[in-house]
């Protein structure tokens, strides 16, 4: 790798390979110590090709859950298997991986602004800006910026956009998605949102079992899905469409989330 070769964002990779092996060895712990992720379905991510893969993912805290997967690509590219045991896996480091965050959110603060070094893609919300309700139109520019990440490599994006439970999936994901045609991987996650705080920075409660499962990829018809077709599909995938909610009486969900504090592993 030159000292100063760039990606197609202008970043030098030479600076993103350190800041992800930084970043990486001090955020083990927090999945592997801490906290423990279990993983189910790891294999998956070895036999994707090295670009133009979208995965898709439900969304509990800012980063906790993007530098989580960035733990379990990197291990399962390095040969472990629903492991992230061993940080060596950290040494060589895919560095096309991107994933999609709200702008002003990656400009909030020194740390944030580190980390969207690491893999960024800033968008602006359509909805939403400084906490009011906002109605603007999408910034080509932001879906071409997506496109050009593909091209180059894997992207991770919350299709909520929210980490509220069970909001709708926003339809730009499944524009995205008929436009540039990647394979779409689904990943289902869990407890991130009882371990850490909103922002996925600070440590909310310690043993907390964490989870991720990486689905096989979706089987959809570019030219003759819907988009509206292609929402729902994602939505079930990522368990979050309305009748995982209507399945499940009040009372159980009650056990549920008291069932999920006691979800705690001894070390």
């Amino acid at each position: 790798m030159g000292l100063f070769k760039k990606n197609p964002f202008g970043h030098i990779l030479f600076l993103k390979l350190w800041l992800i092996r930084i970043l990486g060895v001090l955020s083990h712990r927090r999945y592997r110590g801490f906290n423990e992720l279990q993983i189910d379905g790891s294999e998956i991510i070895k036999d994707l090709p090295p670009q133009g893969v979208l995965f898709v993912s439900n969304h509990q805290t800012y980063f906790a859950d993007v530098v989580s997967m960035f733990h379990v690509f990197n291990a399962s590219l390095s040969g472990r298997n629903d492991s992230i045991k061993n940080v060596g896996y950290l040494w060589k480091p895919k560095l096309n991986v991107y994933y999609v965050a709200a702008k002003e959110t990656m400009q909030s603060g020194l740390l944030p602004k580190i980390l969207a070094y690491a893999g960024a893609i800033t968008v602006e919300r359509t909805w939403r800006a400084k906490g009011e309700e906002v109605s603007r139109a999408v910034n080509p520019d932001d879906t071409k910026n997506i496109g050009v990440a593909l091209d180059d490599g894997w992207v991770i994006t919350f299709p909520q956009g929210t980490t509220k439970p069970f909001k709708p999936i926003r339809k730009g994901t499944a524009h995205i998605i008929k436009q540039y045609k990647p394979i779409v991987v689904p990943i289902v996650i869990d407890g991130f949102r009882r371990s850490f705080d909103k922002k996925g920075l600070r440590i909310k409660k310690r043993n907390i079992l964490q989870s991720m499962e990486i689905k096989a990829p979706l089987e959809i018809d570019y030219e003759n899905d819907s988009v509206e077709k292609i929402v729902e599909q994602l939505e079930f995938a990522i368990e979050q469409h309305p009748s995982f909610l209507k399945v499940i009486p009040e009372e159980a969900l009650k056990d549920m989330e008291d069932l999920n504090k006691m979800r705690r592993w001894e070390y």
